[in-house]
């Protein structure tokens, strides 16, 4: 008898209202008609999935998460910790899902648990920060980035992706600036930022204009989009065209891409880190781990293959 391959499943039973209770019986029926010997574990508080994953997940082929964009970064951080790297699964489960949406998982939670065992695998990059943290989408400051963790999961739930916007308008009249010295390669770049991010994604707080960048999740390269303090109602108008519109360019806008890059600070500053806070620093790294991890997912019949796999 063919011996039994293990699959770690780890929900967070908060995300997305809960849907997945209404679900699990399927999901792990589709894992042990695939052949696996399911372990599940339902977290019960932030931080416990990392901790789950670092200390289960040695010798388990396939771990699939359930939960939002932070649940998915707590599996990951795990996973950089195992000595054998199994390959990733991905039920989306949040409120926005931004990575779910890059490459194209399904919404729907019985479709995404059969793209886990039955789907492609595909070798995404994953981004270091400061050698001690991970992020799988994106590492944020400044305007709007402390509304995805200072907004509760209940509120989430409730409201979506109206809860970021409602939460961000608040901090409209204290947008705080940041002095900044940011370096990368043989360029540096320095000012009074509002805002900054770097990312890996198609798609940013549910928006996918942000990026405008075209974007592959395995070339190695970080997208990376800083905006500096307008003192004009017309900079400002700028800075929104230059975001919303390709075309449209702004000196108060800076685009690039890299495979690292540092920022300095005379004081701390407080990054977010795929929608959950990430600590308070006044000099940061980051890098781009260059196809670290392996997700499964399924591939459109009409989207090149090619796309994600160069």
């Amino acid at each position: 008898m063919e011996k039994a391959r293990k699959l770690l499943l780890v929900i967070n039973p908060r995300s997305g209202k809960g849907q997945i209770k209404n679900r699990l019986l399927e999901i792990l029926n589709i894992f042990i008609q695939a052949g696996y010997q399911v372990q599940v574990h339902i977290t019960q508080q932030p931080g416990e999935a990392k901790q789950v994953v670092s200390q289960a997940g040695e010798g388990m082929e396939l771990i699939v998460c359930s939960g939002g964009d932070g649940t998915l970064n707590e599996t990951i951080s795990g996973m950089m910790e195992l000595e054998k790297m199994p390959q990733l699964g991905y039920i989306p489960a949040g409120s926005t899902n931004d990575f779910a949406a890059s490459l194209k998982i399904p919404k729907q939670m019985t479709a995404a648990a059969l793209a886990a065992v039955n789907g492609e695998s595909y070798l995404i990059d994953i981004g270091s920060f400061c050698g001690e943290k991970y992020f799988v989408y994106v590492a944020g400051f400044g305007a709007f980035t402390e509304v995805s963790y200072l907004t509760s999961q209940d509120k989430k739930n409730l409201l979506g992706h109206q809860a970021y916007v409602l939460e961000g308008v608040k901090s409209l009249a204290s947008i705080k600036t940041y002095s900044m010295k940011v370096e990368w390669e043989d360029h540096t770049c320095e000012g009074d930022f509002i805002f900054g991010m770097v990312t890996n994604t198609i798609s940013v707080g549910g928006f996918k204009g942000l990026v405008n960048q075209d974007v592959s999740l395995c070339d190695g390269l970080f997208e990376v989009l800083l905006i500096r303090m307008p003192k004009t109602p017309l900079e400002l108008s700028g800075i929104v065209s230059s975001l919303l519109l390709k075309d449209e360019k702004s000196e108060l806008v800076c685009k690039f891409k890299t495979r690292s890059l540092t920022f300095q600070c005379d004081e701390p500053v407080d990054w977010v880190l795929d929608g959950e806070f990430g600590g308070s620093c006044s000099q940061v790294s980051l890098e781009n781990l260059y196809r670290r991890i392996e997700i499964r997912r399924n591939v459109p019949k009409n989207e090149k293959k090619k796309k994600f796999v160069e």
